[in-house]
């Protein structure tokens, strides 16, 4: 129980933070786009500040650990980076389930991916260095998922976006 109490104010810290980054996409940095696709770009934005981050954060975690088993104690470093990465799962699902509830596919995605963090980080405290390689795995390519799926948004007002799809 040490471990949830610990580490409960990097989950707060986290998710302001990711709500701080989606607010400022929406009424900052996205405010003269179309409003009906605002959401989408404002999701993007706070992926792509989880994505890039959570490859270096988890390769640093991932190097340091000197316990490299699949069912290892998880460090510090390891709970950190899961706590991250719940945070930013926590606040896109909140996206999703207020702007795009009927995409059951992302949604499956984002509970799916939570069940695994939540219960490596919290339930079990192991696991942590196989949960990591896969979350490298999957973030390295999502820098590029996001250029896309902002182009796409704007292909019809932006002549540049329109080439990138």
């Amino acid at each position: 129980m040490g471990t949830l109490i610990n580490s409960l104010p990097d989950l707060p810290l986290f998710l302001s933070f990711f709500l701080t980054i989606y607010l400022s996409a929406h009424f900052l940095v996205f405010r003269n786009w179309c409003p009906k696709i605002r959401p989408e770009a404002a999701s993007c934005l706070i992926s792509i500040f989880h994505g890039t981050p959570a490859v270096f954060l988890a390769t640093h975690a991932l190097f340091t650990n000197p316990n490299r088993g699949f069912s290892s104690l998880n460090t510090k470093t390891e709970a950190s980076v899961l706590d991250f990465s719940i945070s930013y799962f926590l606040m896109d699902l909140i996206h999703y389930l207020i702007f795009s509830p009927s995409d059951i596919l992302f949604i499956g995605h984002h509970l799916a991916t939570l069940f695994v963090f939540v219960t490596c980080r919290y339930l079990v405290a192991r696991g942590a260095y196989a949960v990591l390689m896969l979350l490298i795995l999957a973030e390295v390519t999502s820098a590029c998922q996001n250029a896309w799926t902002l182009a796409n948004a704007r292909r019809i007002d932006v002549q540049f976006a329109a080439k990138v799809v």
